[in-house]
């Protein structure tokens, strides 16, 4: 294999989905205020997703804990996917499908936004928790790609990745999940 041709279509596909994503931008602007008032009111943020997409739920949790950019205090944000006595536990009591919405049943709070990370819009644990959020009233939000699947449906807001490939979503979920937490830093 010629790994420099590789590395050179990768690229290309790479800045192609970067380039498509500036119709998204008001949208990204849109949902990070709306982080902003979330905070503002004494809400939180949550988040979760499943494999890299779980890891970018802890990742953005932990900017917005933490600090992105510009010191300031911790602002509230839980990633639903840390905890393995919850995880395992709704997974063994109610089934795999289950283990956010039962965290959303138990921590989320009309003045909460919550983030559902998944590559395909599908993954059914993130469905029925973001079915269960607006349930209570929360802010939802998708970052998906491909043709955004069920949570097109569901969110305030569902961010589809203009692309049908798992790397190519997954690069622009963390692009856009650094934006929204500057965004949020930025009040």
């Amino acid at each position: 294999m010629d790994y420099i041709d590789y590395l050179k279509r990768e690229h290309a596909a790479h800045n192609a989905m970067f380039n498509a994503l500036e119709p998204l931008f008001l949208r990204i602007s849109d949902i990070g205020i709306a982080m902003q008032n979330c905070i503002k009111a004494g809400g939180k943020i949550l988040l979760m997703g499943n494999g890299g997409s779980a890891a970018d739920s802890q990742h953005i949790a932990a900017e917005i804990v933490g600090r992105f950019k510009k010191e300031r205090k911790g602002m509230p944000a839980i990633a639903l996917t840390t905890d393995t006595s919850i995880l395992t536990s709704v997974g063994n009591d109610y089934g795999y499908d289950y283990i956010f919405a039962r965290q959303i049943e138990a921590l989320c709070r009309p003045a909460d936004l919550v983030i559902g990370i998944t590559t395909s819009g599908n993954s059914a644990n993130v469905v029925n928790a973001m079915q269960a959020a607006k349930e209570i009233g929360a802010f939802t939000v998708g970052l998906t790609g491909g043709t955004g699947g069920k949570l097109t449906d569901i969110c305030d807001h569902n961010l589809i990745m203009p692309s049908s490939v798992t790397a190519r979503i997954q690069e622009a979920h963390i692009f856009v999940g650094h934006c929204l937490c500057e965004i949020l830093e930025s009040d």
